[in-house]
């Protein structure tokens, strides 16, 4: 087993999530196929970035396990977000079924759900139908509108896509496939805290998530890259 070290933020700040319980998870965790990584990440600028950088440092934070106890003592029926930076447990593409299974247990009862870049593989698909079977919803995260159809395809997760940083209106992927925009991006009277979509783990929409922070441009070279 892996253990990486995560910050647990039991009020997160920022201003699209809203007040709810936010991890931060070591960059270790972040997978080589991601095109994202140093090409456009939003959590590679700002304050983000410096947290993250502590914790991937291990000067902030909590190892896997004490982490793991933060988010089990939170009140059933908790909408949560894993990872504000970083990805699934497991180094670069591989997912770390022990660790994976651990953060399943510790969500049991709560509405935590998260993003993944990795690779869905034979070994990481079953891990993340796992998890959606027992609550924890992992959201497939695309590159691209043709990647969304590809991932929306494999039918095992909910889907997210980047779009390009001025989206603002609902699309359609190359197959046909609706995108609707996040709402938390386009208003500002509405934040994860009060939408709840991305931690439905039987939703079939697929959402748009425009390119945002310091690297936005880069970020939307990736997602009109197709």
């Amino acid at each position: 087993m892996i253990f990486h070290h995560i910050q647990f933020t039991r009020t997160s700040r920022n201003a699209k999530t809203g007040p709810i319980p936010v991890t931060t998870t070591s960059e270790e965790t972040c997978a080589h196929a991601c095109p994202l990584k140093a090409n456009g990440c939003y959590a590679e600028g700002g304050p983000l970035a410096i947290l993250w950088r502590k914790v991937t440092e291990r000067k902030a934070g909590l190892a896997w396990d004490a982490a793991m106890a933060e988010i089990a003592k939170l009140p059933k029926g908790t909408l949560w977000r894993h990872n504000q930076a970083g990805d699934l447990p497991g180094m670069g593409d591989a997912i770390d079924r022990e660790a994976m299974a651990g953060l399943v247990r510790a969500n049991r009862g709560k509405r935590g759900y998260t993003y993944t870049h990795k690779p869905m593989d034979a070994d990481n698909a079953a891990a993340v139908v796992d998890a959606i079977g027992q609550g924890f919803a992992v959201n497939l995260s695309a590159n691209d509108l043709a990647h969304a159809d590809e991932l929306a395809a494999l039918n095992i997760a909910p889907v997210v896509v980047v779009l390009p940083a001025d989206a603002t209106r609902a699309t359609v992927t190359p197959q046909g496939r609706k995108i609707a925009i996040c709402p938390a991006t386009i208003s500002d009277n509405v934040t994860c805290a009060t939408c709840g979509l991305c931690a439905l783990t039987g939703r079939k929409a697929i959402i748009g998530f425009p390119a945002h922070g310091a690297s936005k441009r880069k970020a939307t070279a990736v997602a009109m890259a197709a």
